[in-house]
């Protein structure tokens, strides 16, 4: 496997800071020389071994915080913008990426706001949208991506939300009635509840205080969509200071924002952290069985074990994704190294898209990246039924993965063999490094290629070294 230097110099002047020690205080705190630290800081030297025992031991730091976060989705998001066809010069090794992402994040976090623009603005003329004579034309984000990076950088994990739907949901234990209580809050609030047929999933009047859900939705999204509405109706405060602290370029894109927190606390209180945390390690993270301990959709579990990342107490790091049957991603978020292409879909080599031939089934694969990172996948169909025979039925495939050396945590690794074949995916074919994939839809923008009219084998071309 590719191992990789730790290169964490922000991190450390944020733990300094916080801490409001000086360089030379820190520095005899973790048993380093002053200049060592600097160097440290700076990225001019990895963090070594013993630097990250110290901080564990003198501070009690969660290490993993050191490693998968920000600055590899920042590394990620640079790669696939930077092999846009606009970019004709030779790209920028891997290693400058890096140390951008570490030592000037605002400035790499700009740079991909600038190509989201330059994106945006082709796209429109392409399209021929109304370009020409529109004033109200921006190079400003989309509100749905502004409020999918938000999460995105956020590591999915809202400590504040968190908590609270943490304390609501009380002990948090797997068959405590958390909806008898929501049910009892609103009552107190003065809100009716009433299930009805032949209506949308939710609605909720505010005048005359009335909260309608569907009595057609399935029990786990009647419960979900419940707490939703209880989020925003006695923890508003919260979910706004929370959109505060954002700071959202437009209205809509709050409005968005503010949705995803609801959505966000009613899944924290239907599952509720360290009961959730616990229960999935005693299960070893069997969806199914989870599902029925907490009367949620395998979706629904799913999702919140990859949201796992409250300091001090993290779960194992999943990615989870969900595709619908175009192949393109409709959710996403990584806590491993693995990150998902911002445009265009999942690799197709994935077993993700094979779950649609399999419903109802779980589908178990090895996968390996181009970095050489080795992963367990697993993949499984989900429907979610109207409730009629003429109404249109939504289907979506979700995966969720660890990296290889936690797969003895999963009930789902058992019968597997981790010597067998690892299916080599990639990220996006536009970064892609494979050679000779059989699935590449376009060649990668990072490689020259050779083409040959006399010659064909898988490609019609051939990606130079």
């Amino acid at each position: 496997m590719a191992t990789q230097k730790l290169y964490a110099g922000v991190k450390l002047r944020e733990i300094r800071g916080r801490l409001s020690l000086t360089q030379k205080a820190f520095a005899d705190k973790l048993g380093v020389s002053l200049p060592y630290l600097n160097q440290m800081e700076n990225n001019h030297r990895p963090v070594s071994a013993a630097v990250v025992l110290a901080l564990a031991q003198e501070f009690g730091l969660d290490v993993t915080e050191l490693t998968v976060g920000e600055s590899e989705r920042l590394v990620s998001d640079m790669r696939e913008a930077l092999a846009d066809p606009v970019f004709t010069a030779s790209n920028p090794p891997l290693a400058d990426l890096r140390l951008a992402a570490s030592n000037a994040p605002a400035l790499a976090r700009a740079f991909l706001d600038l190509h989201r623009a330059y994106r945006q603005s082709h796209e429109r003329l392409a399209s021929l949208d109304e370009a020409l004579g529109r004033e109200d034309i921006g190079l400003k984000p989309s509100p749905w991506e502004e409020v999918r990076d938000f999460f995105h950088y956020c590591d999915n994990y809202i400590d504040a939300v968190d908590r609270a739907a943490e304390i609501f949901a009380g002990s948090g234990e797997p068959k405590r009635d958390v909806v008898r209580l929501a049910q009892d809050l609103l009552r107190q609030r003065g809100v009716s509840l009433h299930y009805e047929t032949g209506v949308p999933v939710r609605h909720y009047n505010p005048s005359t205080r009335r909260l309608v859900i569907s009595g057609q939705a399935q029990d786990a999204t009647q419960r979900f969509q419940l707490l939703h509405q209880l989020a925003l109706i006695t923890q508003n405060d919260l979910l706004e200071a929370t959109l505060d602290l954002a700071r959202f370029s437009t209205p809509e894109a709050r409005d968005i924002a503010k949705i995803g927190l609801a959505n966000y606390f009613a899944g924290a209180t239907l599952l509720p952290y360290r009961a959730f945390l616990q229960a999935a390690r005693e299960t070893r993270h069997d969806l199914e069985r989870l599902a029925d301990l907490f009367g949620a959709s395998i979706e629904q579990v799913a999702h919140r074990l990859s949201t796992l990342q409250r300091p001090g107490a993290k779960g194992i790091p999943f990615f989870f994704v969900r595709v619908d049957q175009a192949g393109t991603i409709t959710k996403r978020h990584s806590a491993t190294r693995l990150q998902f292409a911002r445009f265009g879909g999942a690799c197709p080599l994935w077993n993700v898209h094979q779950a649609f031939e399999t419903p109802g089934k779980f589908l178990r694969q090895f996968v390996e990246t181009p970095d050489g990172v080795r992963y367990l996948n697993l993949a499984r169909e989900v429907s979610k039924p109207a409730g009629a025979f003429l109404a249109p039925v939504r289907r979506y495939a979700i995966g969720l993965g660890c990296e290889i050396q936690h797969a003895p945590d999963l009930v789902y690794s058992d019968g597997l063999d981790p010597r067998g074949r690892f299916e080599p995916i990639g990220i996006s074919c536009r970064i892609c490094e494979r050679m000779n994939c059989h699935q590449r839809s376009v060649p990668p923008l990072e490689r020259r290629l050779r083409v040959d009219p006399n010659t064909r084998d898988l490609l019609p071309y051939e990606i130079a070294d």
